[in-house]
Protein backbone atom coordinates (compact mmCIF):
# COMPACT_ATOMS: atom_id res chain seq x y z
CA UNK A 1 0.00 0.00 0.00
CA UNK A 2 3.25 2.11 0.48
CA UNK A 3 5.40 1.21 -1.65
CA UNK A 4 2.92 0.78 -4.58
CA UNK A 5 2.85 4.81 -5.26
CA UNK A 6 6.52 5.90 -5.15
CA UNK A 7 7.34 2.19 -7.48
CA UNK A 8 4.41 4.66 -10.02
CA UNK A 9 5.92 7.89 -9.50
CA UNK A 10 9.85 6.36 -10.23
CA UNK A 11 8.66 5.02 -13.02
CA UNK A 12 7.08 8.46 -14.07
CA UNK A 13 10.17 10.36 -13.42
CA UNK A 14 12.19 7.79 -15.44
CA UNK A 15 9.99 8.21 -18.65
CA UNK A 16 10.59 12.06 -18.18
CA UNK A 17 14.35 11.01 -18.69
CA UNK A 18 15.41 10.58 -14.80
CA UNK A 19 18.24 8.66 -14.15
CA UNK A 20 16.75 7.05 -11.09
CA UNK A 21 16.88 3.06 -10.74
CA UNK A 22 15.29 0.77 -8.21
CA UNK A 23 14.68 -2.53 -7.10
CA UNK A 24 11.87 -3.63 -5.06
CA UNK A 25 13.00 -6.57 -2.33
CA UNK A 26 10.20 -8.39 -0.51
CA UNK A 27 11.68 -9.64 2.78
CA UNK A 28 8.70 -12.33 2.94
CA UNK A 29 7.79 -11.01 6.51
CA UNK A 30 4.23 -11.00 5.50
CA UNK A 31 3.22 -14.34 3.82
CA UNK A 32 -0.24 -14.59 4.11
CA UNK A 33 -1.40 -15.07 0.56
CA UNK A 34 -4.64 -12.41 1.15
CA UNK A 35 -1.84 -10.34 3.10
CA UNK A 36 0.74 -9.91 0.95
CA UNK A 37 0.85 -11.66 -2.81
CA UNK A 38 -2.96 -10.62 -3.50
CA UNK A 39 -2.02 -6.87 -2.97
CA UNK A 40 0.85 -7.03 -5.29
CA UNK A 41 -1.42 -7.78 -7.67
CA UNK A 42 -4.34 -5.59 -6.88
CA UNK A 43 -2.32 -2.73 -6.75
CA UNK A 44 -0.50 -3.13 -9.49
CA UNK A 45 2.88 -3.81 -7.87
CA UNK A 46 5.67 -5.31 -10.14
CA UNK A 47 6.86 -8.60 -8.94
CA UNK A 48 9.80 -8.04 -6.39
CA UNK A 49 13.17 -7.92 -8.25
CA UNK A 50 14.55 -10.42 -4.75
CA UNK A 51 12.46 -12.18 -2.29
CA UNK A 52 14.45 -12.88 1.23
CA UNK A 53 11.61 -15.28 2.21
CA UNK A 54 11.93 -14.22 5.39
CA UNK A 55 8.34 -15.61 6.97
CA UNK A 56 7.33 -17.39 9.75
CA UNK A 57 9.10 -17.41 13.59
CA UNK A 58 9.70 -14.80 16.17
CA UNK A 59 10.19 -11.70 15.95
CA UNK A 60 13.99 -11.94 16.67
CA UNK A 61 14.28 -14.95 13.94
CA UNK A 62 12.65 -12.88 11.34
CA UNK A 63 14.69 -10.10 12.07
CA UNK A 64 17.56 -12.05 12.16
CA UNK A 65 16.48 -13.53 8.27
CA UNK A 66 15.83 -10.18 6.78
CA UNK A 67 18.92 -8.86 7.92
CA UNK A 68 21.18 -11.99 6.39
CA UNK A 69 19.55 -11.56 3.57
CA UNK A 70 19.62 -7.77 2.92
CA UNK A 71 23.31 -7.86 3.83
CA UNK A 72 23.44 -10.42 1.07
CA UNK A 73 21.93 -8.54 -0.81
CA UNK A 74 23.67 -5.65 -1.00
CA UNK A 75 26.98 -7.60 -0.96
CA UNK A 76 25.93 -8.17 -4.42
CA UNK A 77 25.16 -4.86 -5.57
CA UNK A 78 25.46 -1.99 -3.55
CA UNK A 79 22.66 0.36 -3.76
CA UNK A 80 23.25 4.10 -3.14
CA UNK A 81 19.72 4.38 -0.93
CA UNK A 82 17.73 2.27 0.92
CA UNK A 83 14.04 3.46 0.79
CA UNK A 84 11.69 1.98 3.83
CA UNK A 85 8.40 2.25 4.90
CA UNK A 86 6.07 1.75 7.72
CA UNK A 87 6.93 0.49 11.14
CA UNK A 88 7.54 -3.33 10.69
CA UNK A 89 10.19 -5.88 11.18
CA UNK A 90 11.46 -5.29 8.22
CA UNK A 91 11.77 -1.56 8.24
CA UNK A 92 14.26 -1.68 11.23
CA UNK A 93 16.12 -4.80 9.97
CA UNK A 94 17.03 -3.17 6.75
CA UNK A 95 17.62 0.22 8.36
CA UNK A 96 20.25 -1.31 10.26
CA UNK A 97 22.17 -3.09 7.63
CA UNK A 98 22.01 -0.75 5.59
CA UNK A 99 23.69 1.94 7.81
CA UNK A 100 26.27 -0.41 8.81
CA UNK A 101 27.35 -0.85 5.40
CA UNK A 102 27.25 2.82 4.38
CA UNK A 103 23.94 2.74 2.69
CA UNK A 104 22.19 6.03 3.92
CA UNK A 105 18.30 5.13 4.62
CA UNK A 106 15.31 7.08 3.52
CA UNK A 107 12.04 6.02 5.91
CA UNK A 108 8.69 7.12 4.89
CA UNK A 109 6.31 7.33 7.23
CA UNK A 110 9.07 8.91 9.63
CA UNK A 111 8.48 10.38 12.95
CA UNK A 112 5.48 8.89 14.29
CA UNK A 113 5.21 7.68 17.89
CA UNK A 114 3.08 6.02 20.32
CA UNK A 115 4.89 6.43 23.27
CA UNK A 116 4.00 3.03 24.07
CA UNK A 117 7.15 1.20 24.39
CA UNK A 118 5.45 -2.34 24.56
CA UNK A 119 4.46 -2.09 21.35
CA UNK A 120 7.34 -4.04 18.59
CA UNK A 121 6.10 -1.47 16.66
CA UNK A 122 7.34 1.54 17.98
CA UNK A 123 10.60 -0.08 19.23
CA UNK A 124 11.04 -0.43 15.11
CA UNK A 125 10.13 2.98 14.40
CA UNK A 126 12.75 4.51 17.29
CA UNK A 127 15.22 2.48 16.20
CA UNK A 128 15.05 3.18 12.42
CA UNK A 129 14.08 6.79 12.65
CA UNK A 130 17.83 6.97 14.67
CA UNK A 131 19.64 5.85 11.77
CA UNK A 132 17.69 7.08 9.10
CA UNK A 133 19.15 10.33 6.27
CA UNK A 134 15.89 11.41 4.68
CA UNK A 135 12.73 11.54 7.14
CA UNK A 136 9.39 11.65 4.81
CA UNK A 137 6.74 12.47 7.29
CA UNK A 138 2.79 12.47 7.46
CA UNK A 139 2.21 14.58 9.67
CA UNK A 140 3.36 18.31 11.55
CA UNK A 141 2.72 16.07 14.38
CA UNK A 142 5.67 13.57 13.20
CA UNK A 143 8.02 16.70 12.35
CA UNK A 144 7.10 17.62 15.91
CA UNK A 145 8.23 14.03 17.26
CA UNK A 146 11.72 14.49 14.98
CA UNK A 147 12.79 18.05 16.12
CA UNK A 148 12.19 16.79 19.97
CA UNK A 149 14.91 14.23 18.89
CA UNK A 150 17.43 16.59 17.35
CA UNK A 151 16.93 16.12 13.49
CA UNK A 152 18.13 18.95 11.65
CA UNK A 153 15.42 20.61 9.60
CA UNK A 154 17.05 20.24 6.55
CA UNK A 155 16.48 15.55 6.94
CA UNK A 156 12.53 16.14 7.71
CA UNK A 157 10.49 16.61 4.63
CA UNK A 158 6.43 16.86 5.33
CA UNK A 159 5.35 15.29 1.78
CA UNK A 160 2.13 13.21 2.70
CA UNK A 161 0.60 10.00 3.30
CA UNK A 162 1.38 7.23 0.56
CA UNK A 163 -1.14 4.86 1.90
CA UNK A 164 -3.49 7.63 0.89
CA UNK A 165 -2.17 7.81 -2.40
CA UNK A 166 -3.06 4.00 -3.30
CA UNK A 167 -6.34 4.43 -1.45
CA UNK A 168 -7.86 7.84 -3.84
CA UNK A 169 -5.62 5.83 -6.80
CA UNK A 170 -7.73 2.58 -5.98
CA UNK A 171 -10.99 3.83 -5.12
CA UNK A 172 -13.20 3.35 -8.32
CA UNK A 173 -11.74 -0.41 -8.47
CA UNK A 174 -13.00 -0.82 -5.48
CA UNK A 175 -14.82 -4.43 -4.96
CA UNK A 176 -17.50 -6.30 -3.52
CA UNK A 177 -15.94 -9.02 -1.39
CA UNK A 178 -18.36 -12.28 -1.92
CA UNK A 179 -19.52 -12.05 2.01
CA UNK A 180 -21.15 -8.65 1.02
CA UNK A 181 -24.25 -10.95 -1.18
CA UNK A 182 -24.30 -14.15 1.36
CA UNK A 183 -24.59 -11.59 4.52
CA UNK A 184 -27.34 -9.26 2.50
CA UNK A 185 -25.21 -6.44 3.31
CA UNK A 186 -26.08 -2.72 3.15
CA UNK A 187 -24.70 0.42 2.52
CA UNK A 188 -24.59 2.14 5.90
CA UNK A 189 -26.08 -0.81 7.27
CA UNK A 190 -22.98 -3.13 8.84
CA UNK A 191 -19.72 -2.79 10.87
CA UNK A 192 -16.83 -3.86 9.75
CA UNK A 193 -14.63 -4.91 12.77
CA UNK A 194 -10.70 -5.80 13.10
CA UNK A 195 -8.66 -6.81 15.95
CA UNK A 196 -5.13 -8.10 15.64
CA UNK A 197 -3.12 -6.18 18.92
CA UNK A 198 -1.81 -8.78 21.49
CA UNK A 199 -3.71 -6.08 24.29
CA UNK A 200 -6.82 -7.44 22.49
CA UNK A 201 -6.26 -10.96 20.98
CA UNK A 202 -3.79 -12.98 23.33
CA UNK A 203 -6.03 -13.95 26.33
CA UNK A 204 -8.78 -15.67 25.25
CA UNK A 205 -11.14 -14.00 28.03
CA UNK A 206 -10.33 -10.31 27.53
CA UNK A 207 -11.18 -10.92 23.44
CA UNK A 208 -14.15 -12.89 23.92
CA UNK A 209 -15.66 -9.92 26.65
CA UNK A 210 -14.66 -7.50 23.68
CA UNK A 211 -16.84 -9.65 21.56
CA UNK A 212 -19.56 -9.76 23.52
CA UNK A 213 -19.92 -6.08 24.20
CA UNK A 214 -19.20 -5.70 20.68
CA UNK A 215 -22.02 -7.67 19.43
CA UNK A 216 -24.62 -7.32 22.55
CA UNK A 217 -23.90 -2.99 20.93
CA UNK A 218 -24.32 -3.46 17.56
CA UNK A 219 -28.38 -3.29 17.68
CA UNK A 220 -28.21 -6.34 15.78
CA UNK A 221 -26.48 -4.65 12.36
CA UNK A 222 -24.23 -7.62 10.80
CA UNK A 223 -20.89 -7.16 12.26
CA UNK A 224 -18.23 -8.39 9.47
CA UNK A 225 -14.62 -9.53 11.22
CA UNK A 226 -12.32 -10.42 8.58
CA UNK A 227 -9.29 -12.63 11.27
CA UNK A 228 -6.11 -11.50 11.24
CA UNK A 229 -4.02 -14.86 11.10
CA UNK A 230 -2.91 -14.66 14.57
CA UNK A 231 -6.39 -14.23 15.91
CA UNK A 232 -7.30 -17.28 14.27
CA UNK A 233 -5.95 -19.70 16.48
CA UNK A 234 -7.95 -17.93 19.58
CA UNK A 235 -10.67 -17.75 18.35
CA UNK A 236 -10.98 -21.37 17.29
CA UNK A 237 -11.00 -21.72 21.34
CA UNK A 238 -13.49 -19.67 21.95
CA UNK A 239 -16.93 -20.93 19.98
CA UNK A 240 -18.30 -17.44 19.80
CA UNK A 241 -21.26 -16.92 17.80
CA UNK A 242 -23.80 -14.66 17.36
CA UNK A 243 -26.29 -14.27 14.27
CA UNK A 244 -25.02 -11.20 13.33
CA UNK A 245 -21.61 -11.97 13.57
CA UNK A 246 -19.54 -12.91 10.25
CA UNK A 247 -16.06 -14.08 10.76
CA UNK A 248 -14.25 -14.36 7.37
CA UNK A 249 -10.99 -14.93 6.13
CA UNK A 250 -8.45 -11.80 5.58
CA UNK A 251 -10.09 -9.97 2.51
CA UNK A 252 -7.67 -8.01 -0.35
CA UNK A 253 -7.06 -4.45 -0.33
CA UNK A 254 -9.89 -3.58 -2.89
CA UNK A 255 -12.63 -6.17 -1.43
CA UNK A 256 -11.89 -4.68 2.29
CA UNK A 257 -11.75 -1.16 1.68
CA UNK A 258 -15.47 -1.78 -0.54
CA UNK A 259 -16.58 -2.68 3.15
CA UNK A 260 -14.97 0.19 4.87
CA UNK A 261 -16.25 2.70 2.57
CA UNK A 262 -19.66 1.21 3.11
CA UNK A 263 -20.09 0.78 6.51
CA UNK A 264 -21.67 2.33 9.29
CA UNK A 265 -18.09 2.30 11.26
CA UNK A 266 -15.47 0.60 11.76
CA UNK A 267 -14.47 -1.01 15.31
CA UNK A 268 -10.08 -1.24 14.97
CA UNK A 269 -6.70 -1.90 16.46
CA UNK A 270 -5.38 -0.89 13.92
CA UNK A 271 -3.14 2.74 12.85
CA UNK A 272 -3.33 2.06 9.22
CA UNK A 273 -7.01 1.61 9.26
CA UNK A 274 -8.06 4.66 11.24
CA UNK A 275 -6.46 6.91 8.46
CA UNK A 276 -8.31 5.10 5.78
CA UNK A 277 -11.87 6.02 7.54
CA UNK A 278 -10.73 8.92 7.80
CA UNK A 279 -10.27 9.90 4.13
CA UNK A 280 -13.39 8.14 3.02
CA UNK A 281 -15.37 10.34 6.24
CA UNK A 282 -16.32 6.45 7.40
CA UNK A 283 -16.81 6.89 11.89
CA UNK A 284 -13.96 4.84 13.71
CA UNK A 285 -13.66 3.01 16.80
CA UNK A 286 -10.42 2.74 18.11
CA UNK A 287 -9.70 -0.10 20.81
CA UNK A 288 -6.34 1.17 22.01
CA UNK A 289 -4.91 3.04 24.63
CA UNK A 290 -2.99 5.30 22.54
CA UNK A 291 -1.99 6.14 18.78
CA UNK A 292 0.73 6.91 16.72
CA UNK A 293 -1.65 8.93 14.59
CA UNK A 294 -2.88 11.41 16.56
CA UNK A 295 -3.95 13.71 13.48
CA UNK A 296 -7.25 10.99 13.11
CA UNK A 297 -8.77 11.96 16.10
CA UNK A 298 -8.06 15.81 15.98
CA UNK A 299 -8.51 16.18 12.14
CA UNK A 300 -10.46 13.04 10.83
CA UNK A 301 -13.20 10.50 12.11
CA UNK A 302 -11.40 8.37 14.61
CA UNK A 303 -12.16 8.32 18.40
CA UNK A 304 -9.65 6.65 20.84
CA UNK A 305 -11.97 4.47 23.57
CA UNK A 306 -9.09 2.70 25.08
CA UNK A 307 -9.01 -1.26 25.71
CA UNK A 308 -11.77 -1.46 28.07
CA UNK A 309 -14.20 -3.56 26.93
CA UNK A 310 -16.80 -1.17 29.09
CA UNK A 311 -15.53 1.82 26.41
CA UNK A 312 -17.37 0.31 23.54
CA UNK A 313 -21.27 0.70 24.31
CA UNK A 314 -21.11 4.43 24.95
CA UNK A 315 -19.31 5.07 21.85
CA UNK A 316 -21.85 3.00 19.95
CA UNK A 317 -24.95 4.66 21.61
CA UNK A 318 -22.70 7.72 20.39
CA UNK A 319 -22.80 6.48 17.09
CA UNK A 320 -26.19 5.43 16.56
CA UNK A 321 -27.44 8.63 18.41
CA UNK A 322 -26.16 9.93 14.93
CA UNK A 323 -23.49 12.72 17.40
CA UNK A 324 -20.37 11.02 15.22
CA UNK A 325 -17.55 13.73 14.19
CA UNK A 326 -17.95 14.29 10.61
CA UNK A 327 -14.12 14.74 10.42
CA UNK A 328 -11.52 16.34 7.82
CA UNK A 329 -8.39 15.28 5.67
CA UNK A 330 -5.09 16.04 7.07
CA UNK A 331 -3.05 18.49 5.21
CA UNK A 332 -1.16 16.95 2.11
CA UNK A 333 -3.25 13.48 2.56
CA UNK A 334 -3.98 14.88 -1.25
CA UNK A 335 -2.51 11.27 -3.44
CA UNK A 336 0.10 13.39 -4.64
CA UNK A 337 2.79 12.29 -1.73
CA UNK A 338 4.83 9.57 -3.92
CA UNK A 339 5.27 12.25 -6.58
CA UNK A 340 6.79 14.76 -3.81
CA UNK A 341 9.12 12.28 -2.76
CA UNK A 342 10.30 11.35 -5.93
CA UNK A 343 10.98 14.68 -6.83
CA UNK A 344 12.94 14.94 -3.44
CA UNK A 345 15.04 11.79 -4.24
CA UNK A 346 16.17 12.75 -7.64
CA UNK A 347 17.42 15.70 -5.99
CA UNK A 348 19.30 14.47 -3.77
CA UNK A 349 20.70 11.35 -5.09
CA UNK A 350 22.00 13.81 -8.67
CA UNK A 351 23.30 16.37 -6.49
Amino acid sequence: MKIAPIVDAIKARQQEGATLRYRLIHTGQHYDQNMSASFFEQLGIPDPDINLGAGGGTQAEQAAAIMMGYENVLRQERSDLCMVVGDVTSTMACSIVARKMLVDVAHVEAGIRSGDWTMPEEINRIVTDSLTSYFFTTSEFANRNLRKNGVAEDRIFFVGNTMIDSLLRNMDRFRKPEIWDRAGLEPGSYIVVTLHRPANVDEESKLKELLDVIIFSSRGLPLVFPVHPRTVKILQNMGIQAPNLYMIEPLGYLEFNYLVKHSKAVITDSGGITEETTVMHVPCITVRDNTERPETISIGTNELIGTDPRAIAPAMEKLFSGNWKKGDIPEKWDGKTAERIVDILVSKLSS
